[in-house]
């Protein structure tokens, strides 16, 4: 018996000492290794521009700014100690009370108040996942805080407290808070202020000031009567400066990040290469606390230039198509509604009863616009959150749906063409947490005309057609495969006869598009144009590259930097461009962890180099094809200063948008050359374009497909526009550069007659145009056209002659009334089919035209 009492205090003797041991040497390692109050600092990522100007930062929602205990105004001290630990100065790191009051909540199911002290609270942000609910975490949090007592005096705790938690609002620390919420440092804190501050640390998004105003006001009178209570304040200060407080409140302010709130030169692009960063770092919060400088391709001064131009023209543009559908709904509603009213009474056909439909639009508008924003404010100034949940937020549902459908967007790509650098990019109208689509690289849109050119280059290079075949320009009836027609039409259904080649694609015709798609073939039109836009075969059904003759027409769907990549191609004497944004990557030593601008050029000069997708030959001529779209087609009004007035009414120039001045003050007209789109039903509005420097796109339409922008906005009348000026703020400091410094020594120079693509001849006239050909595609006869008329009137003068000595005597018709010269054509300059088309389409808007409209001269 005596052994075995002996061997049961031994073991229980091994256990205490086993337990005691591992007690003690978990309390010396701890004083070894505690680091409570060494923060290591956690520094932003920094993106650089191309000159080395700071663009933005990228931050740690971890947005803490460290301040002394004694510096903080004692009321903050105060409004701490009074909501969460009154005892905090009397306990040793936890309280019996709070804990057992804290388990019966638990036990009960009621809220009770935590059980956690202020050194419990920091030591399971140190050291807990406070998001767990367990024993072993709280057991966990108890033994850290007893630690933290030992080795620290209560200010030291509290300090690192009021440093470390987390106040919301992706701020850490009482002095990030401050500036968060009120604008200030901690130093200038109010009592009201401290007591918003203090009601965060239970639930920051449930008592956000700004998402909740009655909430967190409530929840702050309870905090500053507590501390009137307590004797920390008097009553007079806690009313003064509660009423100080909410009479500056600003009610209007969302409850946006700290991140989000940071200024940024370039939002659309910081969000891109945030992007992208995060495939190349692994681990994205490495990208906000680890330092990094990322040297990137964006231009600050082509930015601001390209975010002004784009405020501007989203602006015009929906101007222009709120008066336009205004004007619709208002003839509708005083013409055809009341027809249709008599009809369904006269032939007793209910159905076609619209009244009741139209009191309903009117009333919802009205609600919309007018009563739901009071109710609103309403809602917050009584304190009836119901109202707001239940009603206003409807409402608001109502008002966003309407702004997808009726609101224009816009966005806009420019790149480097010999690098591919991304030089400007805005991806909509203002980028804030409820627009952060990037639709210059991620929305895949219907690219109307601005399509043609990338497959009228292997017209070129299969030697098919030339710049001056001759394309007839008359209906025709083609047939799918399926043996059912397809008749497409041109620009409001108007044909021009025999045209050539370039003179199709300068002015956007459709019907010798088709022919030009219908004689290279689908599968060759199909490889040349994902080959230009770098759309993989996996694709193709997605984006309706299909065999089928609307492709054509640029029915498919590319996304706009993919324009850019094709049309910089072009530029780049037919040499592949891959758009880049990030150049290098430096760690916080300096150190280039990563180097994508160096390896894509060294890639570019390596043996294979650029894939050539397009000969040199191929894209000098379609380069001199697409300069004339400038030069006489439907860029040309986007092209002259008057056209921006007219848009926007801002005069910012005069003449030529491409007239520049060299350094020794000579006037020189930069090279430039582009295309512009509209697709179907005119919803969307393209314009691409580039300079032997850059290449440009602009998009303009809907989010939400289904709406016409109105015969007024096309990609000729607001695209391009747009698109010269930011072309003119890109180029302006550049020196003269042509695209090519002599033509490919492979092609065959021409002077050929623009109307029947023969050789010139004296009787051309002006009829005339400089081309370029494959040998062995060129002309070898004169033209015909003119000699022929030349030949007519010879023999009819000589006929006259005759008669005349025969004794005949003619009547000439002699007008003897006053010569009237129209001179109207000297304004717009325009010569094609679809500028005559609008001048006269619009000719019947003019009743309903505001005299403070500035749509365009193109359609006076």
């Amino acid at each position: 018996m005596p052994l075995i009492i002996s061997g049961a205090l031994l073991f229980f003797a091994l256990v205490f000492g086993s337990l005691l041991g591992a007690g003690l040497a978990a309390t010396r390692n701890t004083i070894n290794t505690e680091n409570f109050t060494d923060f290591e600092t956690s520094l932003p990522t920094r993106l650089l521009d191309i000159n080395g100007e700071l663009i933005t930062e990228f931050a740690s929602d971890e947005r803490r700014e460290i301040i002394a205990l004694k510096n903080l105004p004692q009321h903050m001290i105060d409004a701490l100690l009074t909501r969460e630990d009154r005892i905090f100065y009397s306990h040793h790191g936890f309280s019996v009370k709070a804990l057992f009051r804290a388990v019966v909540g638990v036990l009960t199911r009621n809220s009770l108040g935590g059980g956690s002290t202020l050194s419990q609270q920091i030591a399971g942000t140190l050291y807990c996942d406070r998001q767990e609910y367990s024993v072993k975490r709280k057991l966990k949090e108890l033994w850290w805080a007893i630690q933290m007592e030992r080795r620290y005096s209560k200010d030291e705790i509290l300090e690192l407290y009021l440093n470390k938690i987390y106040f919301g609002g992706g701020t850490y620390g009482v002095n990030a808070a401050s500036k968060y919420y009120f604008g200030h440092d901690a130093t200038e804190i109010t009592p009201a202020e401290s007591a918003i501050l203090v009601i965060q640390l239970s639930n920051p998004s449930f008592y956000n000031p700004f998402e909740h105003p009655n909430r967190a006001m409530a929840r702050q009178k309870d905090v500053l009567e507590a501390m009137v209570n307590s004797g920390y304040i008097s009553q007079q200060q806690a009313d003064d400066s509660f009423d100080t407080y909410w009479a500056n409140f600003d009610y209007t302010r969302t409850n946006a990040s700290a991140h989000a709130m940071q200024n940024d030169e370039a939002p659309w692009f910081s969000e891109y290469v945030r992007r992208n960063l995060s495939g190349m770092i692994y681990g994205t919060e490495d990208i906000y606390t680890s330092g990094f400088t990322v040297n990137t391709t964006l231009n600050l001064s082509h930015q601001k230039a390209a975010e002004e131009v784009m405020q501007d023209y989203i602006h015009a543009a929906n101007r222009i198509y709120q008066r336009t559908m205004n004007s619709h709904e208002r003839a509708t509603f005083s013409k055809y509604i009341p027809l249709t009213e008599l009809f369904s009474l006269v032939f007793n056909l209910p159905d076609l009863k619209l009244g009741e439909q139209r009191n309903q639009a009117t009333a919802m508008n009205h609600y919309r616009d007018e009563i739901n924003p009071i109710i609103d404010v309403m809602s917050m100034v009584c304190g009836i959150e119901s109202l707001k949940t239940e009603i206003v937020n409807k409402g608001n549902s109502l008002i966003q749906q309407k702004a997808e459908k009726t609101t224009i967007e816009g966005t806009m790509i420019a790149i480097e063409n010999s690098t591919g650098y991304i030089d400007a990019l805005v991806g909509g109208s203002k980028y804030d947490k409820t627009n952060q689509f990037i639709r210059a690289v991620q929305a895949k849109l219907q690219p109307g005309s601005t399509f043609k050119p990338l497959y009228y280059s292997e017209a070129i290079e299969s030697q098919k057609f030339t710049m001056t075949t001759i394309i007839s320009d008359t209906p025709q009836v083609f047939h799918k495969e399926d043996g059912t027609p397809y008749i497409p039409q041109d620009f409001k259904g108007q044909w021009e006869g025999d045209v050539e080649f370039w003179y199709a694609l300068a002015h956007s015709m459709n019907v010798p598009s088709i022919k030009v798609l219908d004689t290279i073939g689908f599968d060759s039109a199909i490889k040349r144009t994902s080959a230009l836009l770098g759309i993989p075969s996996n694709e193709f059904e997605a984006r309706h590259f299909e065999p089928v003759y609307p492709f054509g027409l640029g029915v498919c769907s590319v996304r706009p930097i993919e324009v850019a990549k094709a049309y910089a191609t072009i530029a780049n004497r037919g040499k592949e461009v891959k758009p880049i944004a990030i150049l290098s990557v430096e760690d916080k030593n300096g150190n280039i962890i990563f180097n994508p601008g160096k390896e894509q050029a060294d890639a570019q000069k390596s043996k294979n180099g650029s894939k050539q997708i397009l000969t040199e030959e191929t894209a000098f001529i379609m380069q001199e094809i697409m300069k004339n779209t400038v030069a006489s087609g439907t860029l040309r009004y986007g092209s002259d200063w008057d056209s921006t007035y007219w848009v926007t009414g801002k005069r910012k120039g005069r003449g030529n948008k491409f007239n520049f001045v060299n350094s020794n003050g000579k006037t020189f007209q930069m090279p430039v050359a582009g295309k512009t789109g509209t697709t179907q039903n005119w919803a969307d509005a393209w314009a691409a374009g580039f300079t032997p420097y850059y290449t440009s796109v602009f998009w303009f339409g809907f989010d939400k497909p289904g709406q016409s922008l109105g015969l007024s906005i096309t990609g000729s009348t607001l695209a391009g526009v747009a698109w010269g000026d930011f072309m003119n703020a890109a180029n302006k400091d550049k020196p003269y550069k042509p695209f090519y410094d002599e033509k490919p020594k492979d092609l065959i120079q021409l002077e050929v007659c623009t109307r029947s693509g023969g050789i010139l001849t004296p009787e051309c006239g002006s009829n005339r145009i400089t081309a370029y050909y494959y040998p062995g595609t060129e002309p070898t006869e004169p033209c015909k056209k003119h000699t022929d008329d030349s030949g007519r009137n010879l023999g009819a003068a000589r006929l006259k002659k005759a008669r005349i000595k025969a004794g005949y005597n003619f009547d000439e018709g002699i007008d003897d009334s006053p010569l009237m010269v129209d001179l109207s054509f000297l304004k717009s300059g325009k010569l094609s089919s679809e500028t005559r088309q609008e001048e006269s389409e619009y000719e019947l808007l003019q009743p309903q035209r505001n005299s403070d409209d500035f749509s365009n001269w193109l359609l006076d």
